[in-house]
């Protein structure tokens, strides 16, 4: 192996690497973009393809950014799209042991929780998501986001206090 392509993209050893250091982290990024999990495998894919298409020309420490731009672009390219199908996707229920008083106070509290998370604007809720359900750090989602970290805490105060605005007991 020669030394230049020892750190290099198109050296499949660095792209596993970059791979399996990544595609977990990209794909929980998109996934609460998108809210459609296949639809956040198909962008992930796709995000690698590129940087294997573009091996050449990314550095091994630019990979990652390159992976969340990639992915972002896709994840534009189809919001308006992905927000009715959403809107108006199917929620059918699923049968349970539980009194119909709770599936109905729970139903009711999910589609008031989904309604403020969906009203909330796209930044906020990606952050809060990435925050409170992926458990990742204030940095790390900065390094995705390409912001600040006082940029994601503010991100965060204005969704819990939309949210507890919007919601009662949170």
């Amino acid at each position: 192996m020669k030394p230049e392509t020892s750190n290099n993209i198109c050296n499949e050893t660095v792209f596993d690497t970059v791979f399996k250091s990544n595609s977990k982290t990209v794909f929980n990024f998109i996934y609460y973009k998108f809210g459609n999990e296949e639809k956040a495998h198909d962008a992930v894919q796709e995000a690698f393809v590129k940087l294997w298409e573009n091996c050449s020309k990314v550095s091994p420490d630019k990979a990652k950014s390159f992976l969340y731009t990639v992915a972002n672009n896709l994840y534009l390219n189809v919001i308006k799209a992905e927000k009715v199908r959403l809107k108006y996707a199917d929620k059918s229920l699923k049968s349970t042991n539980e009194t119909p008083e709770f599936i109905m106070e729970e139903n009711e509290f999910k589609v008031k929780l989904e309604k403020a998370l969906n009203d909330l604007p796209d930044i906020q809720r990606t952050t809060f998501l990435l925050n409170r359900i992926d458990g990742k750090k204030y940095a790390e989602i900065a390094e995705m986001e390409g912001v600040s970290i006082k940029a994601i805490e503010k991100r965060i105060h204005l969704a819990l206090k939309s949210l507890r605005e919007k919601i009662d007991g949170i």
